[in-house]
């Protein structure tokens, strides 16, 4: 048996991988994070009730570019996303990036 190998009894070959439910990722976006965004937007002072309000925002377009992005994944036939079908549902909602 060559090194780094293993027998499949040991493994257990009849078990299935469980995908990881992702619950409340967008708490992830910190105030810190958010606040940094508005600097560089030009904003001087931030009420409380927008943090909320930005991460429902982000949340909702990061999820269409996603939608977008998978549709034109699908419709070339391929299962993988690449950074060209995340170029293009930008494009399609206004935010064209270069250098992709």
């Amino acid at each position: 048996m060559a090194k780094g190998k293993s027998t499949s009894a040991a493994k257990g070959s009849s078990t299935k991988r469980q995908k990881k439910v992702l619950r409340e990722n967008v708490k992830g976006i910190s105030k810190g994070a958010i606040r940094r965004l508005a600097r560089r937007g030009g904003v001087k002072r931030i009420s409380g009730e927008v943090y909320e309000e930005v991460r429902k925002t982000l949340k909702g377009f990061v999820e269409a570019v996603v939608r977008d992005a998978t549709a034109y994944t699908e419709h070339s036939k391929r299962k993988t996303v690449t950074a060209l079908d995340v170029v293009n549902a930008l494009r399609k909602r206004g935010k064209t990036i270069y250098g992709y």
